[in-house]
């Protein structure tokens, strides 16, 4: 599982002050603890004004890279934002550029710059419309920009397919769905991996923890690859190395020994 850190969110309150205040100590704070919990990928996201985006996004990258040698997930809706952004060279590693969809052109601003190379790229289910309701139409728009990413030369390896996870609240087959949707779109494009902000299903229900666990193992379970969440969350490690190991994907259950024994799940102090 590829864990995408999400904690340096500008929409987050405590981080919205922070990139206001130019607090680099909180944000640097915030990069290391998801360091060392073992993400693969630090999430970096202003989520402010379009007139202040270009200036916070560039502050956040310096300072996340001053505090980890993680490659980090460039995350802004604005798709020239991200070109200017990689254009310029303010990333020091090829990382992943958060995102594209069908909306407008932004896959076709994205992905000849990435052709090629090892940075990798999410792409989410919505076009001009938003949100499809229905899978088929999601489908229909991972396959377009499935076979856009090919067209221009990029990896599929490289490509992230997020299918928009829906809350429970409001949708009751939100989770049927999204399993749905994984196993789809890897039949169309084995190579390509499977995202998602997995707590996206469980918005305005009673112990979220709970339901975002299960949602986990199960997506986990139907072949979701990565996942944009909070890799400090032991008892989500936990599910995560356990729900591998019985899906089949760790054989033996090598990885959560090897987890557990080095402290990474489970009780804090059991190593």
């Amino acid at each position: 599982m590829i864990i995408i850190g999400e904690k340096i969110n500008g929409t987050i309150p405590s981080v919205k002050k922070a990139i206001a205040e130019r607090n680099a100590d909180f944000i640097m704070k915030r990069a290391v603890s998801q360091t060392e919990a073992g993400a693969g990928f630090i999430d970096v996201c202003a989520s402010t004004s379009a007139d202040k985006e270009y200036d916070a996004l560039k502050w956040l990258i310096e300072t996340v890279q001053q505090a980890t040698e993680l490659p980090l997930c460039v995350d802004s809706p604005n798709e020239f934002l991200l070109k200017r952004i990689f254009e310029e060279g303010l990333v020091n590693k090829p990382g992943m550029l958060n995102s594209v969809n069908e909306e407008g052109t932004k896959c076709e601003t994205i992905f000849p710059l990435i052709a090629g190379t090892p940075w990798q790229v999410i792409g989410l289910t919505c076009d001009k419309d938003g949100i499809p309701d229905k899978n088929d139409k999601k489908i229909e728009i991972a396959k377009r920009m499935i076979d856009k990413a090919d067209k221009y030369g990029v990896a599929l390896e490289n490509f992230h397919i997020d299918p928009c996870v829906m809350a429970l609240s409001t949708r009751p087959t939100a989770q049927l769905d999204f399993e749905e949707c994984i196993r789809r779109i890897k039949e169309y494009a084995p190579a390509v991996k499977i995202t998602g902000a997995i707590s996206n299903i469980s918005f305005d229900m009673p112990l979220r923890k709970i339901v975002n666990q299960n949602c986990m193992a199960m997506a986990i379970h139907a072949g979701l690859d990565s996942a944009i969440m909070d890799p400090t969350d032991r008892d989500m490690l936990g599910v995560i190395f356990a729900s591998e190991a019985l899906s089949g994907k760790d054989t033996s259950g090598r990885k959560f020994n090897r987890a557990y024994r080095k402290g990474i799940i489970g009780p804090k102090n059991q190593a």
